[in-house]
């Protein structure tokens, strides 16, 4: 039986220092300030905003939420993220995604300072992450992963690791920080178009799973003693809960969990961990500030 990896005691473990870190920095006038910016009412994206902006506070940050019109045009927000790039008081600039249609989002994430893009998704960061230069900013979901895997004592040097899934956003920057110089796993990056999953699976001593597929890994793809990292979150039918539905990951937990050594559940696992790393990164911005 795989023990399980606690990523919301880990993400209150850091935040808590995270908190020390940004009350020290008091003594120079500076409060860290993270600015997020929600375009539209998607539901999902509202509950993520607010929980940001909670964490933010309670980590001794300003939390910020700018709140503007699905219609809102592709240049008024441009405007909007380059006052925030002006603005000395804020550290941290997010722009929730997915946006409306009608914006170019990469437009958008160019727009953002590197030094204030504190998702990790400028090219900047993303090109420092990859040659690992440690002022480029990781995104925030590998960056936990990261933590999870040397909180929990995990030996990266020399061990193979399977990465399913190739976004920007966690496949190819996950894919990234494993492969660097003190870290030291030998990467296989599987995708849909990758044949035979189940056999780069198989040979992974690290498995961590970001394709947004339900209770895609199963047991008998795994490794016996595998460490298995479960980044997705899927919504799935339940007729037996007042909502409708529950929330499983890409991999089928509780077959899963009799072969892997550790395993994440969803939820509690690495989700909680986006938004400490988030307030890392704000924090880090801040402080060179006052270096």
């Amino acid at each position: 039986m795989a023990t399980l990896i606690d990523g919301a005691a880990s993400a209150r473990r850091l935040r808590a220092e995270i908190a020390d870190r940004a009350s020290s920095l008091a003594a120079f006038g500076v409060v860290p300030g993270l600015a997020v910016v929600l375009v539209g009412d998607d539901p999902a994206s509202a509950v993520y905003v607010r929980n940001k902006e909670k964490a933010s506070r309670e980590a001794g940050m300003r939390g910020e939420t700018i709140r503007l019109a699905a219609d809102t045009s592709q240049a008024e927000l441009l405007a909007l993220v380059d006052r925030l790039n002006a603005d000395s008081g804020i550290h941290g600039i997010l722009v929730q995604l997915p946006l409306p249609a009608h914006i170019d989002a990469g437009a958008v994430i160019h727009r953002i300072s590197p030094a204030k893009d504190v998702d990790g998704f400028h090219p900047v960061n993303a090109g420092r992450v990859l040659i690992g230069d440690p002022t480029g900013f990781a995104p925030c979901t590998p960056a936990g992963v990261m933590h999870l895997l040397t909180e929990y004592g995990v030996t990266t040097r020399g061990a193979h690791a399977v990465v399913i899934g190739r976004s920007n956003i966690v496949g190819k920057p996950m894919a990234a920080l494993l492969v660097q110089a003190g870290v030291d796993a030998t990467v296989t990056v599987c995708h849909s178009r990758t044949t035979s999953l189940a056999l780069h699976v198989r040979a992974a001593d690290i498995v961590i799973a970001a394709v947004g597929q339900p209770n895609l890994v199963r047991a008998a793809m795994l490794k016996p003693g595998a460490v298995v990292i479960d980044v997705g979150m899927n919504r799935v039918a339940d007729p037996d809960r007042e909502s409708g539905y529950r929330l499983v990951g890409d991999v089928a937990f509780e077959e899963a969990r009799e072969v892997a050594s550790l395993i994440t559940p969803v939820p509690g696992g690495v989700g909680p961990m986006t938004i400490a790393m988030l307030l890392r990164n704000t924090l880090i911005a801040a402080e060179r500030t006052v270096a």
